[in-house]
């Protein structure tokens, strides 16, 4: 009988373990890849792209244009279709700039916030 609650103790003590490598794995794979897009995006900004060079930029690599909303109540809606958990933050910086351009990168969704200018300004990655 104790080399049953043995056996049982260690299959669960095991189970735990691969359990918490995996979820910390995912962790990791998730906060290296937001590093990485949020780090390609910081340094594409430091270059002060326009709206047009941003998206053909983005289209040669792969990277399609999904939106390019105008109005208050096209903001809202791709906001609300794309934003996920960062909605809020992606209504916030809309109000904030002139322009807004939704991008799909691979496992990203970029919104790119541009000034008056067309001159990109801010940006928002949500996991796609």
């Amino acid at each position: 009988m104790n080399r049953l609650w043995i056996g049982i103790g260690a299959l669960v003590v095991t189970l735990g373990a691969l359990a918490l490598a995996m979820v910390l794995g995912s962790a990791s794979f998730d906060f290296r890849r937001y590093r990485d897009h949020e780090g390609r995006l910081r340094k594409v900004m430091l270059e002060a792209p326009t709206a047009d060079r941003l998206t053909q930029g983005l289209k040669d690599e792969g990277t399609a244009l999904v939106a390019a909303p105008v109005t208050p109540e096209e903001r809202e809606r791709v906001a609300a279709e794309y934003g996920g958990p960062k909605r809020a933050e992606v209504r916030v910086k809309a109000a904030r700039y002139a322009q807004m351009r939704v991008y799909h990168a691979s496992d990203m969704i970029y919104f790119v916030y541009f000034d008056e200018g067309g001159v990109m300004r801010d940006f928002t990655c949500v996991s796609g």
